[in-house]
């Protein structure tokens, strides 16, 4: 099968590429970046409609988009303009050229918003309520991707990637910032590790088993299908801190940031991916040990 990946020259985009063609897959990655097979533009529609006609692709995984909450405040319009229009421009391409394209439509579960106690185990039925320009673009994402579905035949499933991590992803996430620092200290560059709040719990796949289910939903997914992606455990952030601490090669001391405390309005957030495996037969296979010591030797400079 011939596979169009957008974004794929981004983290998870490049952990894709390698998760189908080790499965038999003819991979073409576009991006921006000129590292990629294609240049590609997904707010470009005229370009996109003729890179469709030339490359004729089977499925399409929509990685392509602006994915940081913090940005998504500073730059809503562009982060609608990639996160939703990208997604429309996408869509349209794919319904005037060969309606038969499967797309996987990339969401977060950013789109459940704030849960308080209802984070324990948040399955596709619990209620979304979007609460930042990022999750509202991704939610818009979701209900014309319905739309398409049901209004033109498209053949369409959406995810909602709950955290994922492994060797690659850079800093501005918690695992890859605390792994960073260690590989800091371990190498004499820095004195000490600052933290923030410690006490919220995470949901944490690694994205090689992301990257696998991705797979699967490309071969199994129902039209119109909606599926978390998680491991079905949440971690505090105490606990990965401490982990990675008894990883490291040296003592670490660990200090306070004032600057980094902000309280949590969901205490723990944990996927529910019984729909996934239901329809996929899809597993975790890795655990956040494996995502822990990935990330760590990535920073050290080796090969996870």
């Amino acid at each position: 099968m011939r596979a169009l990946i957008t974004g794929s020259e981004g983290f998870i985009g490049r952990h894709l590429t390698a998760e189908l063609r080790a499965n038999g897959y003819e991979v073409i990655g576009g991006d921006i970046s000129s590292g990629a097979d294609e240049l590609l533009d997904i707010t470009d529609l005229s370009a996109l409609c003729f890179l469709l006609s030339e490359l004729r692709p089977e499925l399409i995984i929509n990685l392509a988009g602006q994915a940081n909450v913090g940005l998504s405040w500073k730059q809503p319009q562009t982060t609608v303009e990639l996160n939703t229009v990208g997604f429309l421009n996408l869509a349209e391409a794919v319904k005037d050229f060969d309606r038969s394209i499967r797309i996987i439509a990339i969401g977060s579960a950013d789109e459940y918003g704030r849960l308080g106690d209802r984070g324990v185990s948040v399955t596709e039925e619990t209620p979304l309520s979007p609460a930042n320009p990022y999750s509202v673009s991704k939610y818009a994402q979701e209900l014309f991707a319905e739309m398409y579905v049901k209004n033109s035949g498209l053949d369409i499933c959406c995810v909602r990637l709950f955290n994922l991590s492994g060797a690659g992803q850079g800093r501005g996430f918690m695992i890859p910032d605390f792994a960073s620092g260690i590989a800091e200290i371990e190498a004499g560059r820095r004195d000490f590790l600052p933290v923030g709040n410690l006490e919220s719990a995470r949901d944490f796949t690694h994205v090689k088993d992301a990257c696998r289910a991705l797979r699967l939903i490309a071969e199994k997914g129902r039209t119109g299908g909606i599926y978390n992606i998680c491991s079905g455990r949440a971690y505090k952030a105490q606990e990965i801190l401490d982990r990675l601490v008894s990883m490291a090669r040296v003592p670490v001391e660990v200090r306070p940031d004032p600057a980094r405390m902000r309280p949590s309005d969901t205490p723990v957030i944990c996927g529910d991916h019984s729909k996934l495996t239901a329809h996929t037969g899809w597993e975790p296979r890795l655990g956040i040990d494996d995502i822990l010591s990935d990330v760590l030797e990535y920073w050290r400079g080796g090969k996870a």
